[in-house]
C-alpha cells in the first residue's frame, strides 16, 4: 500500500514538474503544498501499514488460539469417547452380574425340616427368629445367655431340645450344623475377661456352649461346628457406645453335610474341621 501511494504521489509531482518544465516552473506556493500533502500520504501510509501489522498479528494469535482450542476440543472429545466406552463395559458387566444374581438359586431346606424351622420361630418368638432363604435360626443372646456369660440360661435350653429333636429327624439328618456366635462393640468388663478376654472369645465360647446343649441332646458331634465372630460382623451398625443388643446373637445354620469322620466315641469328641470339602454349587453361610 505504501509503494502505490509513493507512486501515484511521484507521479503526481512529476507531471507537475513537467507541466512547470512545459509551462513554467510551479510557484513555491504550489510546490509546498505538494510536499505538504505528500508528507500527509506518508503519515496515513505508515499509519495504515501499522494497523494492517497489528491485524496480521492478531489474525495469527487468533488462528494459534483456535489451534490450541481445537486441539483442546479433540482431546476431550476422545476422553469422552473413552468415558462412554468404560460406562458401557461396566453397565454390561451390571447387566450380567444381576442376571447371574436372579439365576442364582441357594439350595433351600426341604419342605419338612423348613417348615419346622418356621413353627420353632414361631413358639419362641423373641428369641428365635428363623431366615429360610439362608437355612438360619437366630438365637438373641440377651435372652439365651446372662450379661457376659457363655452359660445357657434354662429357659433358652427348652428351644434347644426343640431344635435337637428337629435336627435328629430323618429329614434333616443330611444337615451339618453351623453355629456362629456373635457380639456387638462394647467392651468386655474387668470381671467378664477372666473366663472371656475377648469378644471374638465370648463369641465363639457362646457358640461352643450351645453346641454342648445339642450334643448332650443326641445330635451327633461331627455334624456340628463351632465358631465365632465376634464384634466384626454386625447384623445393623453398632451405637456409639457399642451397646447394641441386635448383634448379640448366636446363628445356627443349616447346610448340606459333606464327608464325615469315623464313628464312635472318641470321634464324636472331635471337633469337625471348619471348612469342608464341598461341591462348587455350595452356599457358604457364614463367610
Amino acid at each position: 500500500m505504501r509503494s502505490i501511494v509513493t507512486r501515484i504521489i511521484a507521479g503526481g509531482l512529476g507531471a507537475c514538474l513537467m507541466a512547470g518544465g512545459l509551462g513554467g516552473c510551479v510557484s513555491q506556493q504550489e510546490y509546498d503544498r505538494l510536499v505538504d500533502t505528500n508528507r500527509s500520504l506518508s503519515a496515513t501510509n505508515a499509519d495504515l501499514q501499522a494497523q494492517i501489522d497489528d491485524c496480521n498479528r492478531l489474525v495469527s494469535t487468533l488462528r494459534g488460539q483456535t489451534g490450541s482450542a481445537s486441539d483442546t476440543i479433540v482431546s476431550l472429545q476422545q476422553a469422552n469417547d473413552a468415558l462412554k466406552r468404560q460406562l458401557a463395559e461396566t453397565q454390561a458387566k451390571l447387566a450380567q452380574f444381576e442376571n447371574d444374581l436372579a439365576g442364582m438359586s441357594f439350595a433351600r431346606l426341604d419342605p419338612v425340616t423348613d417348615k419346622a424351622l418356621r413353627d420353632l420361630a414361631a413358639r419362641y418368638p423373641g428369641l428365635v427368629s428363623y431366615d429360610a432363604d439362608r437355612g438360619m435360626l437366630r438365637f438373641a443372646s440377651d435372652l439365651t445367655f446372662d450379661s457376659g456369660s457363655a452359660v445357657v440360661r434354662p429357659d433358652a435350653a427348652e428351644s434347644l431340645r426343640a431344635l435337637a429333636q428337629i435336627l435328629n429327624t430323618p429329614d434333616a439328618l443330611p444337615y451339618d450344623v453351623r453355629i456362629v456366635g456373635h457380639t456387638d462393640t462394647q467392651p468386655i468388663s474387668a470381671r467378664t475377661a477372666a473366663l472371656h478376654p475377648t469378644n471374638m472369645h465370648l463369641s465363639v465360647h457362646r457358640a461352643i456352649s450351645v453346641r454342648d446343649e445339642l450334643r448332650g441332646l443326641g445330635v451327633q458331634s461331627d455334624r456340628m461346628e463351632a465358631a465365632g465372630w465376634g464384634e466384626f460382623r454386625p447384623a445393623v451398625p453398632n451405637t456409639a457406645s457399642g451397646n447394641t443388643p441386635q448383634n448379640r446373637r448366636v446363628e445356627i445354620y443349616l447346610v448340606r453335610g459333606g464327608p464325615r469322620g469315623f464313628t464312635g466315641s472318641a470321634a464324636s469328641e472331635r471337633a469337625a474341621p471348619v471348612d469342608r470339602a464341598r461341591g462348587a454349587e455350595a452356599f457358604e453361610p457364614i463367610k
